[in-house]
């Protein structure tokens, strides 16, 4: 086990350093001017040449990559070009409410999507199955910018006019604060994520399901007596999760850079609405922290999964 961790956590080093490689070229080799951009469009060329060298881009691209690592090896990810805020502390302010959205979401998804993908494998072509089936149609096909609205619409909009205060439209409460409002402030974005996910989870869990009931040993489970309950969810579940765990581990990865349409439509102020603002303002050096974030996560995700599979299946093994 020691060696498989130490061997996938120096492949995620790897990527890593692939990944930073590839933003220094595009947002520092590329043909563009950041200093120009710093500066303003009407900056004499007095005061660009006074903002390259603050920013070491007179320098060789050899000792920028190299300054642009050792400073990525210290935290220090630079300046906001517009806040002139650290991007660290930019990073850091919005991190808890993205993981707060994305956790919470995915709680509530994997509940709602692994118990219909079950029930409609444990009764093919039943009322159940294809009331699951129309429910993963409709979750598949209603973006989620769509289902925010009409959650805003009636269950905040609606209610407030029947003097129900009981969903807030948006922002965010931290959790240290006040547990109760930093839950129902969440509340309407995490039904938002889990309505438009958990039909994707539903229709995997029913599909792995199925497979698995097929297998030699559930018929022996099920000659040895063994009561149909604990068949499904003791061995059958068990291994029938080993795909969803996959899909989990890319979905939290990539929801963790931001959710952004999530956030955007409830005013979050979390990594995804502050990737939309730094996007639109061109400001760099907030551009490469959240792309650099993003990818930490996806990195830590599919290490978290690998882990996974060996718990999930005793026929998996790291090695």
């Amino acid at each position: 086990m020691a060696r498989f961790l130490a061997r996938r956590l120096l492949f995620g080093l790897l990527v890593l350093w692939i990944v930073s490689g590839a933003v220094f070229v595009l947002f520092f080799v590329a043909p563009h001017d950041p200093a120009r951009l710093i500066a303003g469009k009407l900056a004499t060329p007095q005061t660009i040449a006074l903002v390259n060298h603050r920013l070491g881009l007179d320098r060789p691209l050899p000792e920028q990559y190299a300054s642009f690592i050792w400073r990525l090896l210290h935290g220090d990810l630079g300046y906001s070009y517009y806040s002139n805020a650290p991007v660290s502390q930019l990073l850091a302010s919005r991190l808890p409410v993205t993981v707060s959205l994305a956790l919470g979401g995915a709680v509530l998804w994997l509940a709602v999507g692994i118990g219909v993908g079950v029930a409609a494998a444990r009764r093919p072509r039943s009322l159940v199955d294809r009331g699951g089936a129309v429910l993963m149609l409709a979750g598949l096909s209603m973006p989620t910018f769509l289902v925010g609205l009409l959650l805003i619409y009636f269950l905040f909009f609606r209610l407030h006019l029947a003097g129900i205060t009981w969903f807030p439209p948006g922002g965010y409460v931290p959790l240290a604060q006040d547990p109760a409002g930093w839950a129902q402030h969440l509340l309407l974005p995490w039904v938002t994520l889990a309505a438009v996910t958990a039909a994707t989870y539903s229709r995997l869990t029913r599909s792995s399901m199925l497979e698995v009931l097929g297998e030699d040993y559930i018929r022996t489970a099920r000659s040895k007596g063994l009561s149909e309950d604990r068949v499904v969810y003791r061995h059958g579940l068990r291994s029938a999760l080993t795909p969803v765990v996959t899909l989990l581990g890319i979905d939290l990865g990539t929801l963790l850079g931001g959710v952004i349409v999530t956030e955007q439509v409830f005013g979050l102020p979390g990594l995804g609405q502050l990737a939309w603002q730094s996007v639109t303002t061109q400001d760099l050096p907030v551009i490469i922290g959240t792309v650099l974030v993003a990818s930490t996560f996806i990195v830590v995700a599919n290490l978290l999964v690998d882990l996974g599979y060996a718990l999930l299946d005793p026929r998996v093994r790291p090695s």
